[in-house]
């Protein structure tokens, strides 16, 4: 029994639709928090015969003209030196890398957003390791009482005081290096 769980070309077609479909009902713009790796994704491929490493990737290029890529890291993240045991580099360095990656395969690199951002050399080094690569920055902030506080958390004291993010094209893609990042509380933000 030679029988496929994921049929990749069908898996392009009807997700790059599906999205455009989103895009159109949601007033012409639409967050997409992406989880998991948008390509080198072998542990997918190795769980669902048929997916192909590079799926995710290979679908939001048939969105590319109207794709825009923000990266997402913790603060914490790069305090701590969390690095990527399949790669053996830090998150930070994976951001460096992915940025490349992404822009040399056409795709739109808005910012990059450091999540529960606080003043730390290193922290404050990578920031500006990315401005002198020409990359837009934002910084977003720890909120007292998250994720439970609610009335906080909606506030000018919350998201409010979150550095606003422009971005450019309809489809914006959250993406991180890793789980934990805040890649959903910026869409949110």
């Amino acid at each position: 029994m030679n029988k496929l769980g994921f049929e990749n070309k069908q898996y392009l077609s009807l997700q790059s639709e599906k999205i455009q479909e989103r895009i159109d009902a949601f007033g012409d713009k639409l967050y997409l928090e992406f989880g998991g790796k948008l390509f080198d994704d072998y542990h997918a491929a190795r769980v669902l015969p048929g997916f192909e490493p590079d799926s995710k990737i290979k679908m939001l290029l048939k969105l590319r003209a109207i794709a825009e890529i923000l990266v997402v890291i913790s603060a914490n993240d790069i305090i701590k030196n969390k690095y990527r045991s399949d790669l053996g580099i830090t998150y930070d360095a994976d951001v460096i890398r992915l940025l490349d990656i992404f822009k040399s395969k056409g795709l739109y690199v808005g910012s990059v957003v450091v999540n529960m951002y606080q003043p730390q050399p290193a922290v404050d080094g990578f920031i500006k390791r990315l401005e002198n690569l020409g990359v837009a920055v934002y910084k977003h902030y720890a909120i007292e009482g998250y994720p439970s506080d609610v009335q906080k958390i909606v506030s000018e004291d919350g998201y409010g005081k979150n550095e606003y993010i422009p971005t450019k094209r309809r489809l914006v893609i959250v993406t991180a290096p890793g789980p934990g990042s805040g890649k959903m509380a910026t869409c949110l933000s």
